[in-house]
């Protein structure tokens, strides 16, 4: 099924993902000011119109990586020109604004920051929780991070299109922003000294959850104020990053329901 919008060619494939494709729907429509996920560049692509393209891009802040030539093909059966742009199924939130917004409305909110969570289906579940838990809104990098597509809405059962999620250049920047704003930052990790039922939840604070296989990166740890460790009884040393989340969100509602 095609769909012409504003000159923009846009493929439906099942409904499952919305993409544009060509370089010059591809351009016209990041100059036009749409948002996307992300762009695919097939590897070696040269030329004027690219490097328009890829300035518009890197200018908006778009993520975006190159692929091998075999992948595109695979993905779109047409003209690509080595370009493939997968158009975003929510509307970000400025992540200041989010943060401000928040704290205009209560005293002490909170918010979960995911560094590197890769597994679309992951990302899902963990917002359906955080949207269940009252979570105040959603941190995610512009780069290494799952994409927010069909299937990571469809596992939220739709609370993607309903918490407030923010998309940033660089996760340090937003911890220095929430450190800067009185929040504490709670690292769950499994090698964190304290359990999570001895942290205060009643306070200011962003949880901060790492990626399925290598946790939190060091960089984003070393900002964290404190750590929680969900107690394991069991010889698996750690759970899915999604019941993860839960556990310690849930955890937070607890308190504060109290």
């Amino acid at each position: 099924m095609i769909i012409f919008v504003r000159n923009v060619k846009v493929m439906d494939n099942n409904q499952e993902q919305f993409y544009l494709y060509g370089m010059h729907p591809v351009t016209d429509a990041v100059l036009q000011g749409r948002k996307f996920e992300r762009i695919l560049f097939r590897k070696g692509l040269e030329g004027e119109q690219f490097r328009t393209l890829l300035e518009a891009v890197t200018e908006r802040d778009i993520p975006y990586q190159f692929v091998p030539h075999e992948k595109m093909d695979r993905l779109v059966k047409g003209a690509h020109q080595g370009v493939i742009a997968y158009l975003a199924r929510i509307e970000y939130v400025p992540f200041e604004e989010m943060v401000e917004g928040a704290l205009s409305r209560k005293a002490n909110p909170i918010f979960l920051v995911l560094d590197g969570v890769s597994d679309v289906r992951n990302l899902g579940a963990i917002a359906r929780s955080a949207e269940c838990a009252g979570v105040d809104g959603i941190v995610v990098p512009a780069k290494g991070s799952a994409a927010i597509n069909a299937d990571a809405v469809k596992t939220s059962a739709g609370a993607l299109l309903r918490i407030p999620t923010a998309r940033v250049a660089n996760l340090r920047t937003a911890l220095y922003y929430f450190r800067d704003s009185e929040f504490q930052i709670v690292a769950a990790s499994e090698k964190a000294e304290d359990e999570m039922y001895d942290i205060n939840f009643r306070k200011a604070t962003a949880i901060v959850m790492g990626s399925e296989g290598k946790g939190i990166s060091e960089p984003v740890l070393s900002l964290c104020t404190v750590g929680a460790r969900i107690p394991i009884v069991g010889e698996t040393g750690s759970l899915n990053v999604s019941v993860a989340a839960a556990l310690v969100m849930f955890e937070a509602v607890r308190q504060r329901n109290l």
